[in-house]
């Protein structure tokens, strides 16, 4: 425990510029008190003991706004950054050096019994607000983005985003586990494709056209109705993506 307790201490100061020293951490960052309670608890869990390990679990929660499961299994240098709002389940595993952000859910999807939490492999990332639902495996150095929810398997060194949530590989990358502008937006990435296809389509068609001209010579090129060539300018998409096109390679 006491091991633990020197790896926790570690990670926070690794990865955390605002932790000053010890007794801040001590008194102030609630998720690494929670942790601190959470395996008292847990070690009586395994006792068998029928209320005590639970009822710990609920000061916690009052006392931090983590709600951790005694049963959870919780590996070394965990970090649960600010704290507020994460929800851990019973069954739920979490492997060494894991990074999890306010309002993360590791929950379940049903009544199932037997393993209904998901367990994450070392090194993982999980940003806030993000829910990894039923008995599935995160694998290692992965990063799950803001928001994202994840019900499938993830395969290690990979990125996950979206609702539900969709894995970007990120092969012989190395990611800085706390560089979340980092991450990939594929619904913009999709929707400039959709774009720059539709202009090359329309682009064809006039060229169709100047070709259907010249060989219909009776038939005047006006009388041939094209509607006006969508592009990356328009309103609707530049709310949507943004403006900045300069990055954009096609």
């Amino acid at each position: 425990m006491f091991r633990s307790l020197k790896s926790d201490f570690a990670i926070i100061k690794e990865r955390d510029p605002a932790a000053r020293g010890v007794w801040e951490i001590l008194f102030c960052y609630p998720g690494f008190q929670a942790l601190l309670i959470h395996r008292v608890s847990h070690k009586l869990w395994k006792y068998n003991l029928p209320l005590l390990p639970r009822l710990l679990s609920q000061i916690t929660r009052f006392l931090t706004g983590v709600e951790i499961h005694p049963g959870a299994r919780i590996g070394k240098g965990v970090f649960i950054d600010h704290g507020m709002g994460v929800v851990i389940g019973e069954t739920s595993e979490i492997g060494d050096r894991c990074l999890l952000y306010q309002g993360v859910t590791l929950g379940g999807t049903g009544k199932e019994s037997g393993k209904r939490h998901p367990t994450l492999e070392a090194n993982v990332v999980v940003g806030a607000g993000a829910k990894v639902l039923g008995g599935i495996c995160v694998g290692t150095n992965t990063r799950i983005g803001a928001g994202s929810v994840v019900v499938k398997n993830v395969e290690a060194n990979s990125t996950v985003v979206g609702i539900p949530g969709r894995i970007v590989h990120q092969s012989g990358v190395k990611i800085n586990p706390l560089a979340h502008s980092a991450l990939p937006d594929t619904e913009a990435n999709v929707l400039r494709n959709l774009m720059e296809r539709i202009d090359q389509l329309e682009s064809d068609i006039l060229g169709l056209q100047d070709i259907v001209v010249n060989i219909q010579s009776k038939r005047k090129k006006e009388d041939i109705i094209i509607g006006e060539s969508q592009n990356l300018r328009d309103k609707e998409i530049i709310e949507f993506i943004g403006d900045d096109l300069n990055n954009y390679s096609g």
